[in-house]
């Protein structure tokens, strides 16, 4: 018999819907026919204000840090998060039990903190609901939202990330340490540096510095690449602008003193692991999938930026494993790169090691597998009303 997975996600930066794109491929691949597939992004079918957190989210993080930074702390710890959660669930009530009635399946899995616990209550206002699993894709620095003790079980990435868990009323038997799911066909197609560099033309011996705007193209990307073309680097420098055609037709019209390459957005599971594959070097910001992403293709990292709160931890992540650097400045960035080429490419090398030994490639088929075990579940029986 067919198994149905019901992810619930939102767009909310773009992690979420990336891993449970990851856990779906990876059950594509794994179990084929058997199994079907469905999404919900929950905040979009919210009330005011949820429904515009999608657009809202990327321009406040970008644009304020530190409104941010308040927001992320003043929901953050138990008994704040559960206040929020019942507001959220007692303002959407309705909405949140249609979501689940019109969406039947036999596992649900949640991708996203803030819609898990009141979607749960919704679900367990059925006579039969299916198991609930929630897939953390934050790497270090856990929001309190996360974490629900009622929930049947919870993938964190990392064991600082498992720690605030138990802290926060989990199980040790509910929670499994995995990683972060990154998406089968991003690892598959991770190839040799030679044939990357020859697929995209680019130089086949000069070292290669990747700098990533993340996939809408946002932060000041256009000033890190002027501190590093200032320097004369023995480098190619690659740049992906993501969605962002303005920064895109900006880095094109200008005079440039080193070879480059400019992409605009591309796709993740195809040819950013072959444009990292190629690389030396990545200038990026602190993303928990970008992180994961370069450490399986072994690249060190220059984390240039970072979202307060839920993006500290990844800096810590990278620096203490020795895979990679936190500078916020672009002079510091392009003098630091400067040293990294300076110290030629057996350097390079151990600093890629290092970032090889942060990566989980076999997240998402643990997870995956969990998932089917899961869905073959029998469904449980109404306890209590919600």
């Amino acid at each position: 018999m067919t198994k149905r997975v019901l992810f619930l996600f939102s767009d909310t930066g773009g992690g979420h819907r990336s891993a449970f794109q990851a856990i779906q491929d990876a059950m594509k691949i794994r179990y084929g026919d058997a199994v079907d597939f469905d999404a919900v992004d929950v905040l979009r079918e919210c009330k005011w204000p949820l429904n515009k957190q999608p657009e809202l989210y990327p321009r406040v993080v970008n644009t304020s840090k530190l409104l941010w930074a308040l927001m992320y702390h003043s929901f953050d710890g138990k008994r704040r998060t559960g206040l929020a959660r019942r507001l959220i669930y007692r303002n959407n009530r309705r909405i949140l039990r249609r979501i689940v009635s019109e969406h039947p399946a036999d596992v649900v899995v949640c991708t996203h903190s803030v819609i898990g616990n009141p979607t749960f209550r919704a679900f367990l206002t059925l006579d039969e609901r299916p198991p609930f699993l929630t897939v953390v894709t934050d790497l270090v620095t856990t929001p309190s939202f996360w974490y629900d003790p009622r929930v049947d079980h919870c993938f964190v990435p990392t064991e600082t990330a498992y720690r605030r868990g138990l802290r926060l009323g989990m199980s040790p038997s509910q929670m499994q340490i995995t990683g972060l799911p990154v998406n089968p066909h991003f690892i598959n197609s991770i190839t040799s540096k030679e044939r990357a560099r020859k697929e995209f033309g680019f130089d086949p011996v000069l070292p290669a510095v990747l700098i990533v705007a993340g996939s809408e193209g946002m932060g000041s990307i256009h000033k890190m690449v002027a501190a590093l073309d200032a320097q004369p680097l023995a480098a190619q420098l690659i740049v992906v602008c993501g969605r962002n055609q303005e920064l895109k037709s900006r880095l094109e019209d200008r005079v440039w003193n080193n070879r480059h390459c400019i992409f605009g957005y591309v796709t993740n599971h195809r040819e950013m692991p072959r444009i990292m594959a190629a690389s030396d070097i990545i200038v990026t910001k602190a993303g928990p999938s970008t992180i994961s992403e370069a450490a399986i293709a072994g690249l060190p990292m220059i984390i240039s930026d970072r979202i307060p709160g839920q993006e500290t931890g990844n800096v810590r992540l990278v620096t203490e494993n020795q895979a990679g650097i936190y500078l916020p400045k672009p002079e510091k960035v392009a003098e630091r790169i400067v040293e990294w080429l300076g110290e030629g490419p057996e350097m390079l090398g151990r600093r890629a090691a290092n970032a090889r030994r942060i990566a989980r490639p076999d997240a998402v088929w643990e997870i995956a597998d969990a998932v089917w075990e899961w869905a073959n579940r029998p469904k449980f029986a109404r306890s209590r009303v919600s």
